[in-house]
This record gives structure tokens, sequence and C-alpha cells, in this order.
């Protein structure tokens, strides 16, 4: 590992934003030899998976006794580079392909990536509608104030093609580096509106609703998940993997509003 890439990779366990599913971290305990999944399992996710995730962690820890799911939530592109630079992770999660294939293009990934959700926008608004946006278009009205993800991120590029699929040219007055930002910028009242994922405004159904629209259709996004070639943990890697794509991860999934793959 470079200076750089050690430099990054001790900013990055710093800054591990949500962890906690379990507590403690107990790497030596990898108990991939006696064939149990134990020790610290750390995840890097689309922030667009965080209220999942953070179940399917304590799912995970409960169904793996001694094992602790730690998450690394944020934009899929800042994931990528920070693995791609060193970073320490046992598990990548993206929301969409392109961000996955900065990790398997620089032979960070051990194995192929799979599919295990999908998911679509929804443009966001505070409950009561008090703009009557009803699709795209309105979005483009004079005075509308809107939220975007940046277009390095998934769910930018996904806006981006919505909006071009729908003929709707908008200058938004915010572009955030991930899709939880921009639906901050609309629960503080800073904006009108945001293009967001469905599960979003599930997650958030107390304070914003979600306005359907006929061109998401034309910008679903897989979300691809792999274990990494250099994770601490790789027993547990491979596991929570093959959890997320188990009948009860799907579930939750399901119920947070993602799509099937």
């Amino acid at each position: 590992m470079t200076g750089r890439a050690a430099r990054t990779a001790m900013a990055v366990v710093m800054a591990l934003t949500v962890a906690g599913c379990g507590a403690g971290d107990d790497r030596a305990s990898d108990g991939a030899a006696d064939g149990r999944v134990t020790g610290a399992v750390t995840v890097f996710a689309a922030a667009s998976l965080t209220e999942s995730f953070r179940r399917i962690g304590k799912d995970f820890e409960a169904a793996n006794p001694g094992s602790t799911v730690t998450l690394n939530v944020a934009g899929s592109s800042a994931l990528a580079n920070q693995i791609s630079q060193g970073a320490p992770a046992d598990v990548f999660a993206s929301a969409a392909p392109a961000n996955m294939a900065t990790v398997t293009e620089s032979g960070n990934a051990d194995g192929t990536p799979t599919t295990f959700a999908r998911n679509q926008l929804v443009i966001a608004v505070p409950r009561g509608n008090p703009q009557a946006v009803t699709g795209l278009a309105d979005l483009s009205r004079p005075g509308v104030k809107v939220a975007l993800c940046a277009g390095q991120v998934p769910c930018g590029a996904a806006a981006r093609t919505a909006l071009e699929a729908a003929g709707v040219a908008l200058t938004p007055v915010t572009l955030e580096q991930d899709v939880k930002g921009a639906l901050a910028k609309l629960k503080l009242g800073e904006v009108d509106a945001a293009l967001v994922y469905r599960t979003d405004v599930r997650a958030a159904s107390a304070e914003v609703t979600g306005v359907e629209f006929p061109e998401s259709a034309r910008a679903v996004n897989d979300y691809p998940i792999v274990a990494l070639k250099d994770a601490p943990n790789p027993a547990g890697a491979r596991a929570f993997v093959a959890y997320v794509h188990s009948a009860p991860a799907q579930a939750v999934l399901a119920e947070a509003g993602f799509q099937a793959p």
C-alpha cells in the first residue's frame, strides 16, 4: 500500500459513518477455519441502502453469533474510489454497475458482482405537495427549486436519463453527492422537490410524499454487490454477500420498496 493509500485507509476508518449494527471490532475472531462466521464485517454500501442494510446487518449478526457488521454509507462513486485507494473493507454494495466497474476493473473484487436489487426514481415533495407537482415538467416551472444528485453518482445519472427521456431541462439549485443529501435539502425546506429513489421516500414517509412519473421506468438502477479481494474478513465477506441474496434479506429489501433483481 502506498503512503497515499495508507492515509486514505486511515481516514476512511475514522470516518465510518454508520456503524454500528453491532459493537466492537473483533477481526481476530474470524472463525472461517471452523466453519463459523464471526468477527467484524465492514460493508461499504450506497447511501440509498442505509435503512435496509442496517436491518439486514442486525439480522446477519443474529444469524451469525460473534459477528459484527459495520456500515460505511455514502455515494457509490466515493465508496468505489475509497476502495480503489486501499480503504479496508470486506463488501461493496453499489447503486449502479458503473461504480462497481471502478472496483472490478482495478482488481479489487473477489469474484463477479451479482445484482441483488433494483430501484427507481420518484419526485419527493413535502407532504401536502404545496407546489402541486404531478410530473417532471412541473420541476421546470419558474420558482420551483429542485435538488438533484450530482451526475457522477447513480441517482444523478438516473435523474439525467429520466429528464432527457421526458424532454425536460431544468437547473437545480443544488447537486448533492448522494441521494440522502438531496432528500435532506427537501426535508430542511431548502427546495420544493428532489429526485430521489422510491425507497428513500418510503423511509421518510412521515415528512415527504413521492410523486411517480413514467420516465422513471427508463432509468431503473441495478444494485450489484461483491466481496472484496483484500477483505480483512474474507469468510465474513462471502457470508454477508450470500445473506443479502437470501429470502429474509430480500424480504427486507422488498419491504423498503426495492424491486427484485
